[in-house]
């Protein structure tokens, strides 16, 4: 479903917070290792920077003449922006993102990135955003822009922008997420412990992320198989004999420790992400009748899927689609 390579760039100027960069790249990182369709690449306009911490980032590549097709460039932050992104140094970044991309890149940035898009005239007549200090900064080099005061990240399709700092990790789940695929973003984001997701609009729970603020293990094998199977084979019912299976447990103490530890029960937890996949598939595919949709997510019939969405999907999801 997610077969093609993505190529991401990571772009490092002299004085790089080191979490703008660390943060969405170990996130990408981790991706990359569980098998989305990712290639990494750190590149700058010098090999060796210094960085908000004092240290020294080293071993970047060059920036590329021309990037390849399908690939992303992330800008990262800095620390002292508007003295950083002044230098020539920068400046070279800023034609480099005139002349590189092509028709397909997409283009992306973390906090103060944002600004070198910016000179680049990247923004213009876009939505997007940046760190909260630099909204005014943001809209003097973009005054066409739809600058975003109150928002984690935008994603305006080829530009998305973030606000920084840790909302980094928030952008590359989502990328992660829209490459791989909901279930390897939540297992990133289990893995970062990261367990509440910031989403494009306002501050959000994610369904698949939903439930995972504990630490039980045998709780997270369960959860883990159910979110596997919804991405792989949706129409995957498990039984409570089979998920305790999973998780090493009886069924009557998975139930118990099920309950105790995410507040609902394992057939809520089953259903609520039924729903999640039904969402996902009526926005790419409105026109969708509620038996395709059924099918789709592993209801046993289009009546089920309607209790099941008066129950978990009104309130997110609007009026199920008609017959």
């Amino acid at each position: 479903m997610h077969a093609q390579n993505l190529s991401v760039y990571l772009v490092i100027t002299p004085g790089v917070l080191m979490l703008d960069y660390a943060g969405p790249a170990e996130a990408l990182r981790m991706a990359r290792d569980m098998g989305a369709p990712l290639t990494l690449h750190t590149c700058g306009p010098q090999a060796d920077v210094p960085t908000s911490l004092g240290t020294q980032l080293g071993g970047l590549a060059p920036l590329p003449p021309a990037l390849p097709p399908n690939s992303l460039v992330l800008i990262t932050g800095n620390s002292h922006e508007r003295e950083d992104y002044a230098t020539p140094v920068a400046q070279q970044v800023v034609r480099w993102l005139q002349t590189a991309p092509q028709s397909d890149t997409r283009l992306a940035s973390i906090c103060s990135g944002a600004l070198l898009l910016a000179m680049a005239g990247k923004l213009d007549g876009l939505r997007c955003t940046t760190h909260h200090s630099l909204m005014a900064d943001l809209q003097a080099l973009a005054p066409t822009a739809q600058v975003q005061a109150d928002r984690i990240f935008v994603d305006d399709g080829q530009v998305l922008t973030s606000a920084g700092i840790t909302t980094g990790i928030d952008l590359a789940l989502y990328l992660i997420e829209q490459v791989a695929g909901a279930a390897l973003a939540a297992q990133v984001a289990r893995r970062l412990v990261m367990y509440v997701r910031r989403g494009p609009h306002d501050p959000q729970i994610s369904p698949w992320l939903a439930h995972r603020n504990h630490m039980h293990p045998a709780i997270h094998r369960a959860q883990d198989a159910i979110a596997h199977s919804m991405a792989e084979d949706p129409a995957r019912r498990w039984s409570l004999p089979e998920l305790a299976q999973q998780a090493c447990v009886s069924p009557r103490h998975l139930s118990r420790l099920f309950m105790q530890h995410t507040g609902i029960s394992v057939v809520d937890y089953q259903q609520q992400l039924r729903m999640a996949r039904a969402r996902e598939l009526l926005t790419r595919n409105p026109a969708w009748t509620q038996e395709q949709v059924a099918e789709a997510c592993g209801f046993s019939s289009a009546r089920d899927f309607r209790r099941v969405w008066q129950k978990w999907g009104s309130a997110p999801g609007g009026t199920p689609p008609a017959h």
